[in-house]
């Protein structure tokens, strides 16, 4: 069981102790309430809570004030009195053990996804992508997963749109249509992403989600802290970034059904910026997930100051309410009053509706689920202090508990391992050398250079190639010369490629190049040089600093 605080009767005396039941705790929950009201407090409470009854917590810290959970509780006369108020005694203080998180890397250790993992939909959502856009962004997908190429960051996605603007044609007559301009906008949009700061979040790495779940030898649960006071001046990304490591959790953790206690607890503060301007496919997803994820042991609660900011699907899965006092001075204010105290089993002491409106800081209106998952009646609730500090750490104190992290040096230094855009690279510079070669052996004898021109091992290079998923422009997917491929010679005939397109005809003698292997030439004789390495970057990625 998980003290939340004690009720009152109408007369103010006490009436008993208000329990969160563990084996419920996976049946997500929902904590409202204006500004002031105390719902930090209380998300600390349920937190310490959890993390006590050894189930690992995920929170995000928006103001920086939840990261003092690592330090001990400060004995502060307004604490002391809450707890004798409510007859809590003894009134333990105590610190947690914490892990924390920073996408930018500055007030915790590093979190990262790939392309690959973060996928299209939520991709979309976070470039705020429109349908043709989206459908470009599902091609690109779909290109590198048949092809090989791996999406890692955004220099991966960056190249592979230029390779498909330049073979726009070849590409849409087997995969669908691809319009420059859309690959243009997308483009675009991950040049602003970049400018957010959404360039640190995507690479290796990757955060594993076994290091949010973890269990300290003492059997508390491990409590990991998102700092988010940065990431909220990028709102989108945030609530994509939280909705992501949802996604993920539901797709990698097995069924358990209702185990006696959850296996994660994850808090999502501001919840309303997961739901703002969502399309219907992405709210879709997200009801999905948290209607399934409990029966994998998970519990979600939203945190967040209106409970008109959750859509009514999705709120019908949270059975674990805590409500803190509501403002009524305008309609929809009214309406979020009258929502609340509607969402309650009705108590016949008091007025819900007019209870909310009145109640003081650190109070709340409290209904958990029962025997049987049954909502217990609303009661009137002096919330708990925390055991822990209430306010943030320092800088040195912050400092100390990411050097004594259990993921310390794991997260903290990128990784940059051969994706997309080397092999595009790579597959350009190997198709301008072939269509170089190709001109060589058509030139007469007397006109060859003086200096002969070096075995490039073409055959050697395409036997990989040829194995592959062909991509146009890169002298894999036809003979680039004269004469029959060696495989044809050897008497194997060529296998038909993934996507289902077939093979170019083969054609004798000099070939006039395309534009595009007019271009990868160039950037295929420059490649050498520091400035052909820029000039690279710049054409397939974005330039190094």
């Amino acid at each position: 069981m998980l003290y939340l605080g004690t009720s009152r009767k109408p007369d103010d005396t006490l009436n008993r102790p208000e329990y969160l039941t563990l084996k419920y705790g996976n049946r997500h929950g929902l904590v409202t309430g204006a500004t002031g009201t105390g719902k930090t407090v209380t998300l600390q409470v349920l937190a310490e809570g959890f993390a006590s009854a050894g189930v690992p917590v995920f929170c995000a810290d928006i103001k920086g004030d939840l990261s003092g959970i690592a330090a001990r509780g400060e004995p502060k006369d307004f604490l002391v009195k809450r707890a004798a108020e409510i007859g809590l005694d003894p009134y333990e203080l105590t610190q947690f053990p914490v892990i924390f998180w920073d996408l930018y890397g500055e007030k915790g250790h590093r979190v990262r996804t790939t392309m690959s993992e973060m996928g299209p939909l939520l991709l979309s959502r976070l470039m705020n992508a429109t349908d043709a856009q989206e459908g470009v962004l599902n091609i690109a997908f779909k290109i590198a997963d048949e092809g090989g190429l791996p999406l890692l960051d955004l220099k991966d996605l960056r190249a592979l749109l230029t390779y498909m603007s330049e073979n726009a044609s070849a590409l849409s007559a087997t995969v669908g249509l691809i319009s420059k301009a859309s690959v243009g906008s997308i483009q675009r949009e991950l040049l602003i992403l970049e400018q957010q700061g959404a360039e640190q979040f995507f690479g290796e790495p990757a955060l594993k989600v076994t290091d949010i779940m973890r269990v300290t030898p003492e059997g508390r649960g491990t409590i990991s802290v998102l700092a988010a006071d940065r990431l909220m001046m990028n709102p989108r990304l945030y609530g994509t970034f939280l909705l992501w490591l949802l996604s993920e959790l539901f797709e990698e953790l097995p069924e358990v059904g209702d185990p006696d206690k959850p296996r994660l607890v994850f808090f999502f503060d501001e919840a309303h910026l997961l739901f703002n301007d969502a399309p219907k496919v992405l709210l879709e997803r997200i009801e999905q997930v948290v209607r399934l994820i409990r029966s994998k042991g998970v519990g979600v609660y939203f945190v967040t100051q209106n409970p008109l900011d959750v859509p009514e699907t999705v709120l019908a899965q949270l059975g674990n309410r805590v409500q803190h006092a509501l403002r009524a001075y305008t309609p929809r204010e009214q309406k979020a009053v009258k929502t609340a105290a509607e969402t309650f089993r009705a108590n016949p002491d008091f007025d819900c509706a007019a209870v909310i409106t009145q109640l003081s800081t650190g109070e709340a209106l409290v209904s958990t689920l029962e025997a049987k998952g049954s909502p217990s009646m609303v009661e009137r609730t002096l919330i708990r202090p925390p055991s822990a500090r209430v306010g943030p750490l320092t800088d040195a104190e912050r400092a100390q508990v990411m050097a004594l992290s259990p993921v310390a040096g794991i997260y903290d230094q990128d990784v940059d391992r051969e994706s997309a855009y080397e092999i595009l690279a790579a597959r350009a510079a190997r198709a301008s050398a072939q269509a170089d070669a190709a001109r060589r052996a058509a030139t007469p004898d007397d006109e060859t250079p003086e200096h002969g021109t070096p075995d490039h091992g073409t055959q050697g290079e395409d036997a990989p190639a040829r194995r592959r998923w062909t991509l146009p422009g890169f002298g894999d997917d036809a003979a680039s010369g004269a004469g029959p491929r060696a495989d044809d010679d050897a008497g194997r005939s060529r296998k038909p490629t993934r996507a289902g397109t077939a093979e170019r005809p083969r054609s004798t003698g000099y070939q006039r190049e395309t534009v595009v292997e007019a271009a990868m030439k160039t950037v295929a004789r420059t490649v050498a040089s520091s400035l052909g390495r820029a000039l690279v970057r710049g054409i397939l990625g974005s330039l190094k600093r």
